[in-house]
């Protein structure tokens, strides 16, 4: 039995099922629905072949080539649905919820599925979803501060004490600047980290204060949806001051044991913003393994900057807050505590 869902029911009644995408490898790749399995219909060259098909002949042509493409995987798709759901309940979705889908969903059903869920609109309308939910109107906490601040381990101390927290860092797979990427996995596709970031933000109460970490618009690669991002920037910012031994010992912490070669790549990275001369210093403590020198050289590149980007927001909706060292449970409890005066 076959019954279509729209995406919202989806996720209200049979997010606990599993999910098969049976759009091909690369569509899959660029960006999917986090959790879900992908049986492709056609690998990407198939579906290349069959879109040319489309467009250079007909319609039925096309279908006639998707079929010739697909009886031999017939068995195979049955078996590796199985394996994705032993109890034969699925739900399947492609990009549009067009013949693809309802062509996998009607092959389950054929052969002892039980329960074959269609996403009606598929892959598309679940994009539509996600892109919609950041225009959002969001209760948001954001928390700022110069490099080094300690600003990720402090919302992890949030969270703990039970409140909302995004982490938009651990989200993108990069903490933001030249050196953000080191020792982190490859970051996703842009699409990908909206997906990614959906699924996080879904599974919040939107009525309640949400934590995010001040970010620039670019995290590594990836971007941040520009309605969240600019909610972002409308928000009051809580911004951390830490004196910067206190905040270099956290970069040493952080940084200090990956790989010389590793930091001093990026530190050419942005060796025009550091100029020469403070290029050449970082590398010789680099060599020196003096990386409490290398992290202050890195910082007073980092405050600049930041302070550069702090100009374009109103005074008024920037509260510092001193703290005297980098203990991120300490300085959570201390955050919290001042914020109740202000919200």
């Amino acid at each position: 039995m076959i019954t279509k869902l729209k995406i919202d029911q989806y996720y209200r009644q049979h997010a606990d099922l599993p999910l098969i995408d049976v759009r091909s490898p690369g569509e899959f790749q660029k960006g999917h629905i986090p959790g879900a399995f992908n049986i492709a219909l056609f690998d990407d060259d198939e579906r290349a072949q069959v879109g040319t098909m489309y467009v250079q002949q007909s319609r039925e042509k096309a279908i006639e080539l998707g079929y010739k493409f697909v009886t031999p995987k017939l068995l195979d798709f049955i078996t590796k649905s199985e394996r994705v759901s032993p109890s034969k309940e699925v739900v399947v979705h492609c990009w549009r919820g067009g013949m693809r889908s309802a062509a996998f969903a009607q092959h389950l059903a054929d052969n002892g599925f039980k329960k074959v869920y269609l996403i009606e609109g598929g892959y598309k309308a679940y994009r539509k979803l996600v892109l919609n939910t950041f225009e959002i109107p969001f209760k948001l906490n954001v928390l700022g501060g110069y490099t080094g601040s300690g600003k990720t381990h402090i919302l992890e101390s949030v969270k703990d004490l039970g409140h909302q927290v995004i982490d938009l860092e651990g989200i993108a797979c990069h903490k933001g600047s030249a050196f953000g990427g080191i020792g982190l996995p490859d970051q996703p596709t842009v699409e990908q980290f909206e997906n990614n970031l959906f699924e996080e933000f879904r599974q919040l109460d939107f009525s309640k204060p949400i934590w995010i970490e001040d970010e620039s618009h670019n995290i590594g690669r990836v971007k941040v949806p520009i309605n969240l991002f600019t909610q972002m920037r409308n928000q009051t910012l809580f911004f951390l001051d830490i004196p910067v031994e206190k905040r270099a010992g956290m970069l040493v912490e952080d940084y200090g044991k990956c790989e010389a070669e590793q930091l001093a790549t990026s530190i050419q990275r942005i060796h025009k913003r550091l100029g020469g001369l403070a290029v050449k210093n970082a590398l010789r403590y680099l060599e020196e393994d003096n990386y409490f020198e290398v992290a202050k050289i890195a910082l007073f590149y980092y405050d600049k900057s930041y302070l550069t980007g702090m100009k374009s927001r109103e005074k008024s909706k920037v509260i510092t807050i001193e703290l005297e060292d980098t203990d991120a449970a300490k300085n959570a409890q201390t955050i919290l505590n001042q914020i109740e005066s202000y919200v």
